[in-house]
């Protein structure tokens, strides 16, 4: 390249980087001086898990903002807000405002007015009574007042409850310490034993079989030996089949002793299958632990229904540290590992547990409500309805359900 033609390269180049620099001078310099007027509204708190988003807390803005995203309120505390928007320039700028994320829900106490001991009992009560938050993983749990374990009496005492934010729950009981029955066991009935209350299920097909629903049943080791023959010829449209568990808190995998012979005789006679775990997890990482394995169990199997989360350790429940929402996230948590293979998911539990407990599930419901009319008001997509039921193909009692196909 000769002199001349380098002085004009160089003279290019200088101009290019005198431009791009001048133009992110004039835009910086725009971004700089633009005009930015946001007003907050009054109150800039929001409860935890609100949904709630960015324009929530701005009463006018000069613009329009760019991303309007819902705010994650899943922790508590001071929070930082930031956002872009199109100013009446339009110039693209960025605004942050700071919120807090409180909690003002007071924990629960699961207990009625009363309590029951006998003489010389272990002193567990705090233990026991189940006490949990909705985001504190372990509130305060506290008895006030004297009782004692070895004495027989009635007691008047105070439960009380506080979380993290300050939120308390009280609630009086009766504590009775009552000494150990000398009967042993007997009965001095004289009119004999009160017949035993049993669902057919033939009943319930006649009751409840619709259009829109299918009846089947859900089954483990419990039931012994089915013959899913006869369970076929009475109706049965689909079954949930337990899959296993572990032995408690961090405990082995156990797999169900009917677990292959059931998945494997429902197949043979066509009837659908779901699967159940029942679940000891406490935390994020044992649920998914305990998806693996179920994985791990049903690869090779036939599973049509969904995959089914069966958590209810409710009289152990203070032992797990876990909140409400810490339980909710550890059942959506187990039922992803599903959803990424495939499989639908549901989660099991009753319906007053449901109704105090449960948070913000992102699967849909397997109610467990044992009455002729279930008055649960949220969705579900199964419903237990007994636990008592009768069919021929099965010795003894199992549970009949329902299920909704839309």
């Amino acid at each position: 390249m000769d002199k001349k033609k380098k002085v004009i390269f160089l003279v290019g180049v200088c101009s290019l980087v005198f431009l791009v620099g001048l133009f992110f001078f004039i835009r910086d310099y725009r971004i700089r001086h633009a005009k930015i007027i946001v007003n907050l509204v009054d109150s800039l708190e929001t409860e935890f898990l609100s949904e709630i988003k960015v324009s929530d807390f701005i009463s006018y803005i000069n613009g329009e903002i760019v991303d309007d995203y819902v705010i994650d309120t899943t922790e508590v505390g001071n929070k930082n807000i930031s956002f872009s928007y199109i100013n009446e320039e339009k110039i693209k700028v960025k605004y942050t405002y700071e919120i807090s994320v409180v909690d003002r829900t007071a924990p629960v106490v699961w207990l009625s007015g009363s309590y029951t001991v006998k003489v010389g009992s272990e002193d567990t009560l705090t233990k026991k009574i189940l006490c949990g938050d909705n985001y504190d993983d372990s509130p305060v749990c506290e008895i006030i007042g004297d009782y004692n374990l070895n004495e027989a009496n009635i007691y008047p005492l105070l439960f009380r409850a506080t979380d993290s934010s300050g939120n308390v729950t009280e609630k009086k009981f009766n504590l009775k310490v009552i000494a150990p029955s000398s009967s042993n066991g007997s009965s001095n009935n004289s009119g004999g034993s009160t017949p035993k209350v049993t669902t057919d299920f033939q009943d319930v097909i006649q009751n409840y079989k619709t259009d829109n629903t299918e009846i089947g049943l859900d089954i483990s080791h419990h039931q012994g030996d089915v013959d899913f023959q006869k369970l076929k010829q009475a109706g049965v449209e689909f079954v949930f089949i337990r899959v296993g568990r572990t032995k408690g808190i961090g405990g082995e995998y156990v797999l169900d002793t009917k677990f292959l012979q059931n998945i494997e005789e429902a197949e043979k006679y066509g009837i659908p299958v779901g699967i159940y775990f029942y679940s000891y997890a406490n935390s994020k990482e044992a649920a998914i632990a305990d998806a693996n394995w179920v994985l791990e169990q049903i690869k090779d199997k036939k599973v049509d229904l969904p995959i089914a989360f069966d958590w209810e350790n409710w009289n152990t429940y203070n032992n797990f540290g876990l909140s409400f929402f810490g339980l909710s996230t550890m059942a959506n948590e187990f039922l992803n590992v599903f959803k990424e293979q495939g499989y639908d998911g549901v989660v099991y539990s009753s319906k007053n547990y449901l109704e105090s407990i449960w948070m913000k599930l992102d699967y849909p419901v397997w109610l467990a409500h044992y009455v002729k009319n279930t008055n649960y008001e949220g969705e579900f997509l199964y419903w237990q309805l007994c636990s008592n039921g009768r069919v021929d193909g099965i010795n003894g009692d199992v549970d009949i359900d329902i299920r909704y196909k839309k």
